[in-house]
């Protein structure tokens, strides 16, 4: 799954340097018609209510991206799960990029560059052991049970080469327990400190843990003020934070 959307406020800093690099959404010059080429589906409605598009999650994450860079090398191969609109797949700059999802709407969402795969994402055989420096993932272990999760996770560990890096991004339960459970699919609670236990246990090795790092959702009048993005990463206070930042090893 994906972060829905983001919500920011104003953090009085120096405004960034621009970049040049164009936003990319993988929508161009499509529509809803020729959208099911493959039959995939995650939950029935699901993309039309609780995760529909949104022009502004794009320019969310170029800047998201351009912050989780510290990372990610240029020639790295990277495989996103739970890829949904591909909004991560379509800005991280990597040499190669997979991006997977058990809907359908990730063959339409993936820029040109990168390579839509619909399909289970518990279950990475159609990848060889060590074939990714990074695997990354947003808002997708709350809606898989243990096993399934346990599963993931052992996947994932599979798949990467020695060294390489697992990335989640997730609703942190203990900052805001009273909306963890407005998407109807959430089946799992963590918090920063349940899931870096989890992932210790899975055999990683945590290396960072930003316990506040995002607000929990970008549905709010707030949502279209994406230049602030860069100031609210930065800024060591996060208004609003419900989401959590977790960098482990293989």
């Amino acid at each position: 799954m994906q972060v829905e959307t983001l919500r920011f406020c104003p953090v009085p800093q120096t405004d960034p340097e621009p970049s040049d690099v164009p936003v990319q959404t993988g929508l161009e010059g499509d529509n809803r018609a020729d959208a099911d080429t493959d039959t995939g589906v995650y939950v029935s409605g699901y993309f039309e209510t609780r995760l529909t598009h949104d022009e502004n999650r794009a320019k969310v994450w170029k800047h998201l991206c351009e912050y989780l860079a510290r990372w990610i090398t240029p020639d790295a191969e990277v495989l996103e799960l739970g890829a949904g609109w591909c909004d991560f797949a379509n800005n991280v700059r990597a040499r190669r990029v997979v991006a997977m999802d058990l809907d359908a709407t990730v063959k339409r969402a993936a820029a040109s560059h990168v390579t839509p795969v619909v399909g289970d994402c518990t279950d990475l055989s159609a990848f060889e052991n060590g074939s990714f420096d990074l695997v990354f993932a947003s808002n997708l272990l709350e809606h898989l049970d243990r096993e399934h999760a346990s599963r993931l996770l052992g996947e994932a560990r599979r798949v990467l080469r020695p060294g390489g890096r697992l990335i989640l991004l997730q609703p942190n339960f203990r900052l805001n327990p009273g909306r963890y459970f407005d998407d109807f699919t959430h089946v799992a609670i963590f918090t920063d400190q349940s899931l870096q236990d989890y992932l210790v246990s899975e055999g990683f090795t945590v290396e960072k843990v930003l316990p506040r790092f995002l607000p929990l959702t970008m549905k709010s009048r707030g949502s279209k003020l994406t230049f602030l993005v860069p100031w609210y990463l930065r800024s060591p206070v996060k208004p609003f934070a419900g989401q959590m930042l977790l960098v482990a090893a293989r």
